[in-house]
């Protein structure tokens, strides 16, 4: 924030802090190109601090999709994707931790394991490194998803305040209606966010609403048992108004079922939701299999049917492995650490 810059850097003059955050969140990353600053506060700048993530490797698919390859101060590596649509509209995909600790069945991140969590500006870097290279088009980047690496509600302070970063009227101004926290089921988490009244919108990776089914697949379900976590989405949906979407990866032969849908549709009501089917993406050493786009499609019109608004999660970045479910990285420690701000050991 313009504040935390003056105050970091011990500015005089409030409009300079107001200058670096317009520059840094319209993807600047040096202070030799902030123009409008003197060339004395630019290399006194320059002297102390850095951006702390940088791009490891770039990869693009060819439907557009690209993937960065971020390392961390600390030599933890995570990745970030940036999607587009068919009309053209770019969608940040944003990690919160460096790994996941969630240990979803179907999930090639969760094989990792949690490294730790990301650092407010380490959410915010990664959209500036894409925004830096891909946003300069008329359309930019205008929406964000935090269903990258992590378990977003478990870095919520973090989060919080990133999401503040980017919301800024100095900054990019993204409108909080085009943010979206995915979780998979965290209940104190998604009580307090309730709580805060922050107007993003809100994904719950429910996968199965089978509850027997669900524990075998997602570990959490374990601590927090499908019916306290339906307790958590009445009670954010009574304090918000909003509308959740509730997030189904289709594995085939596994949750795709007519039992499933039984299931679903027993656990939607009363509800308001919008079901967002994501067919499996398949992932190294995961032993699961794709539905059929009959099972896919067949899926869809029994909620349609019942009612219920459905999706069908488009297919980006399967082939560089940037798709929903495939992010992943090996992670080295090998390197000192400095600090991620200033440049000092």
């Amino acid at each position: 924030m313009p504040e935390e810059i003056n105050s970091l850097f011990q500015l005089s003059r409030k409009y300079q802090g107001e200058q670096i955050f317009k520059w840094i969140q319209g993807g600047t990353l040096g202070f030799e190109s902030m123009t409008n600053l003197s060339k004395t506060l630019r290399a006194s700048l320059a002297e102390k601090a850095l951006i702390s993530s940088h791009v490891a490797e770039t990869l693009v698919d060819s439907d557009g999709t690209v993937k960065l390859k971020l390392k961390l101060y600390d030599n933890y590596f995570i990745e970030t994707v940036l999607l587009k649509d068919k009309r053209g509209r770019k969608t940040a995909c944003l990690s919160t931790q460096a790994g996941c600790g969630m240990g979803c069945a179907f999930c090639r991140t969760g094989k990792m394991g949690l490294k730790r969590n990301l650092t407010d500006y380490e959410i915010v870097e990664q959209f500036l490194l894409l925004v830096s290279k891909y946003g300069s088009s008329d359309e930019g980047i205008k929406n964000i998803v935090f269903m990258g690496m992590g378990e977003p509600l478990e870095n919520l302070a973090n989060l919080k305040k990133a999401i503040g970063i980017f919301h800024h009227e100095d900054g990019n101004g993204i409108g909080f209606r085009r943010m979206t926290i995915s979780t998979c089921g965290i209940v104190p988490r998604i009580i307090k966010l309730a709580d805060t009244g922050l107007p993003v919108r809100l994904a719950f990776s429910l996968i199965t609403a089978d509850p027997d089914l669900r524990k075998k697949l997602m570990p959490v379900s374990l601590k927090y048992p499908l019916k306290e976590v339906k307790k958590a989405l009445v009670y954010y949906q009574e304090k918000t108004g909003k509308r959740i979407t509730l997030e189904i990866v289709l594995l085939g032969g596994i949750n795709d079922r007519e039992e499933d849908i039984e299931y679903l549709l027993k656990f939607i009501s009363p509800l308001k939701v919008l079901v967002n089917i994501i067919p499996w993406n398949p992932a190294e050493d995961i032993p699961f299999s794709e539905p059929s786009a009959e099972r896919v499609n067949w899926f869809r019109d029994r909620i349609v049917n019942a009612g219920i608004p459905v999706i069908e999660r488009f297919r980006r970045g399967r082939g560089i492995n940037g798709a929903c479910g495939q992010l992943c990285v090996i992670n080295k420690q090998d390197e000192p650490v400095v600090n991620p701000i200033l440049k000092q050991p």
